[in-house]
């Protein structure tokens, strides 16, 4: 498939092991992961701090010693609140570990709150990743099957036909092309039309399409992709507010400076003054 935006494609290569692990030890504003979906289940276990995660356009609130889950081809992201938080990142394909559950395509409840089982899980597989004495990688394995088991018999929220499933990976792949557009043309002004047309939807089922899958409008996404695009030339001084607002497709430049004021906190002044 081709390499857009959205999507990130996922490679564990050892047999042995088929988990991707890390941590997330964040203590800046804002959001601490690009928005990305893959095939693979993505866990978030929060060791320390009240990260939000946003699936789709859910917006959960997390705290220590929740288990957050983003399903198989489910848009997520993270945010940061400013305090320091600590989270605990698990991927992995479920066919690598069960084709039971995998063949059944089980949708899992995106938070988990006291469940001392998964606690206790979680801690071993925790610890053990931070030691990674020999052997770690056969223990972790072996807590994962037991978190599997118990997310398949106590948290499976519904299952999917094969047909959802395809249609649930068409959706986003559709999607992924137009916000590739989008990253191509922010400088342009382009209309909600314009954009359904390059997916052929209607221009109403196109709105819906978006604000389903992003949690937002499409003027509002691309209006984040500006602003970002505009810190970055602040910082780099490569021109004045003026002429970085022009260039990154505002037309108005008081507009420009209230929307990012409302995004960053501050002024575009400010910014290039630093």
């Amino acid at each position: 498939m081709q390499s857009l935006e959205l999507y990130e494609q996922k490679i564990i290569s050892d047999p042995e092991f088929p988990v991707q692990m890390h941590i997330d030890d964040v203590n800046r504003k804002g959001r601490y992961f690009s928005q990305h979906w893959h095939e693979h289940i993505e866990l978030h276990y929060v060791l320390e701090g009240k990260p939000m995660l946003q699936l789709g356009q859910r917006e959960i609130p997390a705290r220590e010693g929740n288990l957050v889950i983003a399903n198989s081809n489910e848009l997520h992201t993270g945010y940061c609140d400013g305090s320091h938080i600590r989270v605990l990142v698990i991927i992995f394909d479920m066919q690598d570990f069960s084709k039971e559950f995998a063949d059944r395509n089980l949708i899992f409840r995106s938070l988990i709150e006291q469940d001392e089982v998964i606690d206790k899980i979680m801690s071993v597989v925790y610890e053990e990743y931070r030691a990674q004495k020999i052997g770690y990688q056969l223990i972790c394995k072996g807590e994962l099957l037991k978190l599997i088991a118990r997310l398949g018999r106590e948290y499976a929220a519904e299952a999917l036909t094969e047909r959802e499933s395809d249609n649930r990976r068409r959706r986003l792949e559709r999607l992924n092309i137009v916000l590739d557009y989008i990253q191509h043309n922010y400088t342009k002004q382009i209309s909600n039309k314009e954009l359904a047309d390059i997916i052929h939807l209607s221009e109403d089922r196109f709105n819906h399409l978006f604000k389903e899958s992003m949690g937002m409008p499409p003027l509002q996404y691309m209006n984040e992709i500006r602003m970002k695009k505009a810190m970055n030339l602040l910082k780099k001084k490569e021109g004045t507010v003026v002429e970085i607002a022009d260039s990154v497709g505002f037309t108005d430049y008081n507009h420009f400076g209230r929307q990012f004021r409302r995004y960053y906190g501050c002024t575009p002044s400010e910014i290039l003054k630093k």
